[in-house]
């Protein structure tokens, strides 16, 4: 096994909840609220009662077909050598280009937001540094990172919510239920795929949780309690910001954090908001880039993933700027294309796996 390292049933939460946040906490309120208006709220109630349950049901069922092999592996088990190899190419370059849009995320943020001076390129290349380190120690440190920064990223999230509370309007969700039932649902489909079906990465670590019993339960309470972080962020954009400006901006959450006056003396925030998403981000992005390696090492029978991760890092720098030459095609490419394309990876090929599976067994 090219990984040694092993993580408890609470880290395993922890990083669930971390991966589910990750860059939904800026986008989701923006892609909901354009389908949905002002019900937006309501499409993610729907979607953390129904995703959670589908989604770890699917996983964990999956998982114990094979309890101590990845996907890439067992895909392989399953499939036959060369078609399992087909399969294990098609999720690893999966996790590739969503490791890519984690990156272009990042640098049109910080060049658009934070440092609109400074070239995405130079942005792009200290972060995937910090990643490229975090992918060579391993899964074991991640996992202990994510545990040391997760209660800074509860207490923020807590004191961001609380301190924007005299800034609600609840004439914002107003009419409720306009336009019926398809809008909810068109604004659920989102809303499930990107923080949810994405989460097939984690197939590639379960192997290495020591307390199997629990991985179902670490799995089911991190979705449930990151999903419920989403609905309030998504509820607060639409009740502080209004429908309109929630669906006009990129990144409405980060709008959000600036509307925070206490007095006249708190005020501007949102170095808040950019902290938590610093956080959550980095922990998606990392777990992303080291299933990434990691099943391609297995694949092609490496002995050691940790060669991979430098040549893989300059790859990946320049397939972003290729993938998406600017923030106007990068957006249209997440609204049109990709919630299909990580539907397919994240929920089709694995149901088609887990179907193949019980028949064998049978």
């Amino acid at each position: 096994m090219l990984e040694k390292g092993k993580i408890g049933s609470r880290q395993l939460t922890i990083l669930v909840i971390l991966y589910t946040i990750g860059d939904s906490i800026l986008v989701i309120p923006s892609i909901v609220a354009s389908e949905a208006k002002q019900n937006g709220w309501v499409s993610g109630i729907f979607s953390v009662a129904i995703a959670p349950l589908v989604v770890v049901f699917l996983y964990d069922a999956l998982r114990k077909c094979y309890p101590d092999l990845t996907l890439v592996e067992y895909s392989q088990k399953i499939l036959g050598k060369w078609l399992g190899i087909a399969i294990s190419l098609l999720f690893i370059s999966y996790f590739f280009i969503t490791t890519a849009t984690y990156l272009r995320e990042i640098g049109d943020f910080m060049t658009s937001q934070i440092m609109p001076d400074t070239p995405i390129q130079v942005i792009m290349f200290l972060f995937m540094s910090i990643v490229l380190m975090s992918a060579r120690l391993g899964l074991e440190p991640l996992a202990r990172s994510a545990e040391i920064l997760f209660p800074f990223v509860v207490i923020l999230l807590s004191s961001l919510m609380i301190l924007l509370l005299p800034e609600i309007k609840f004439q914002n969700l107003q009419p409720v239920w306009e336009g019926g039932v398809k809008p909810v649902i068109r604004g659920s489909i989102p809303f499930i795929v990107i923080p949810f079906i994405e989460q097939v990465a984690v197939l590639m670590i379960l192997p290495f949780v020591s307390q199997k019993d629990r991985i179902r339960k670490s799995l089911f309470v991190g979705q449930l309690l990151a999903g419920s972080v989403l609905i309030i962020i998504t509820m607060l954009a639409i009740l502080v910001l209004g429908v309109d400006l929630t669906a006009k901006e990129i990144y409405p959450s980060y709008k959000l954090a600036q509307k925070i006056n206490i007095a006249n003396f708190l005020t501007r925030l949102e170095a808040i908001l950019a902290i938590i998403w610093f956080i959550t981000i980095f922990i998606r992005f990392s777990l992303s880039f080291y299933v990434t390696v990691l099943g391609l090492a297995q694949t092609l029978k490496l002995q050691d993933y940790r060669p991979l991760v430098f040549p893989f890092g300059m790859i990946l720098i320049v397939f972003t700027l290729i993938m998406a030459p600017n923030t106007v095609y990068y957006s249209n490419f997440i609204l049109d294309i990709w919630p299909f394309y990580a539907m397919t990876f994240g929920f089709l090929l694995p149901l088609l796996l887990l179907t193949i599976a019980k028949v064998h067994k049978k």
